[in-house]
């Protein structure tokens, strides 16, 4: 049985969301698939090239650096070998559009403008409370 009928059954099921995805599979050449052992030297230089980007936008996470744009960038990388990552994106970009509809939603937009506001008036009166209290010192003796 072929890659090209086990995906048949899920995108009937999932409806019209699978016409617009493209098909899950590898997307080397045709003449990398068609040997067995180059085609899995691809997939391992695929993996490893993927791990490096991942691992380095794990290591620029604590660092300055756009950590999780990298992280994604070597899932992509991985997208183009593994169902796995290719499903693991489909998620993420269906969170993200999710979460994106969510924040454009007026009642959503109109809580966040009201929650901010009320917290930038509770900084801005804690702020003048110390000042009207302590001046305009620092809470820690710093000498010139």
């Amino acid at each position: 049985m072929n890659a090209e009928s086990d995906e048949r059954p899920a995108a009937a099921a999932a409806g019209d969301s699978a016409k617009t995805e493209p098909p899950l599979g590898s997307k080397a050449p045709h003449f990398i698939k068609r040997s067995r052992t180059l085609h899995v030297s691809w997939q391992v230089g695929v993996f490893i090239v993927g791990l490096a980007v991942v691992v380095a936008g794990i290591i620029m996470l604590p660092l300055p650096g756009p950590g999780w744009l990298v992280i994604f960038g070597g899932m992509a990388i991985w997208a183009t070998e593994f169902v796995w990552a290719q499903l693991v994106l489909r998620w993420t970009k269906r969170k993200v559009t999710e979460a994106a509809q969510r924040a454009l939603d007026p009642k959503v937009r109109r809580r966040n403008i009201i929650l901010t506001t009320v917290g930038l008036v509770i900084i801005a009166v804690l702020v003048g409370v110390y000042v009207w209290k302590f001046g305009m010192e620092l809470p820690w003796k710093v000498r010139d």
